[in-house]
């Protein structure tokens, strides 16, 4: 789905996600049609959910309470059949985080993870070395692991980098371009996740249109040449002049 398709449909996107990018990812959302809700109370999570068009789960910032949130909120999702989007970061850093994603995994269907490669990689059990919530660094085939990996939990994987891949188990597309600075901005991956989950709402052809966001994605990031303290804002206006038609 094109980001001019979501400012069209302006979907209620349910997000349960860190502390360090929640201001980022609703402004991000609001920058391009879609409404974003971050509760995290496990008192409402699950009605908020059944009212929502996507569902979006980040375990940047994890702690129990949001853990038991995620689990209410996930399995709501899936009771109303509501598609949801699963950002698992730092997977690969601790046992903490390595326990809490597989049990996600195994209690929710999720219809979508996106990751980096060291995430990917984790989630996978092969070897990598991870760098806290970053990438890290290795040698590994990142098409074929995320199609076993998307085969494993019958869902799409998503893995973000230099080069994007996307991948249902059968099918396998890259995306290239984009902009070297986006990695010097906490939140993009964050970002890219919950605009992930506006694209899934009321979507038909969901592939085709991950792969449509991948690219519109790496464009407005390649369009927002800009020193580092402005690339921040340079990248909203871009998300937004795609999403109103301007560019």
């Amino acid at each position: 789905m094109s980001l001019q398709a979501i400012y069209n449909k302006q979907p209620l996107v349910h997000c349960i996600t860190n502390y360090v990018v929640a201001n980022f990812t609703a402004n991000g959302l609001l920058a391009v049609g879609a409404s974003p809700v971050m509760a995290d109370a496990i008192e409402e999570v699950g009605e908020m959910a059944a009212q929502a068009n996507a569902l979006l789960l980040n375990m940047g910032t994890l702690n129990e309470r949001t853990i038991e949130s995620m689990k209410k909120a996930g399995l709501s999702a899936n009771m109303h059949n509501t598609p949801v989007v699963f950002d698992p970061v730092g997977v690969g850093a601790t046992k903490f985080r390595a326990e809490t994603a597989q049990q996600l995994l195994d209690l929710l269907k999720i219809n979508v993870i996106r990751c980096n490669i060291g995430e990917m990689a984790a989630l996978a059990g092969v070897n990598w070395a991870s760098k806290g919530v970053d990438s890290g660094k290795g040698d590994i085939d990142v098409a074929v692991t995320a199609k076993k990996l998307a085969n494993n939990y019958q869902c799409i994987v998503i893995v973000t980098g230099e080069q994007d891949v996307i991948t249902d188990g059968i099918r396998v597309e890259f995306v290239e371009g984009g902009h070297e600075k986006v990695t010097k901005m906490t939140g993009s991956g964050c970002l890219l996740s919950a605009f992930c989950a506006a694209a899934l709402a009321n979507s038909k052809e969901p592939f085709d249109d991950l792969l449509t966001l991948l690219n519109e994605y790496k464009q407005a990031s390649a369009n927002s040449v800009a020193t580092i303290g402005n690339f921040h804002t340079n990248f909203l206006n871009e998300l937004e002049n795609l999403a109103e038609g301007r560019k």
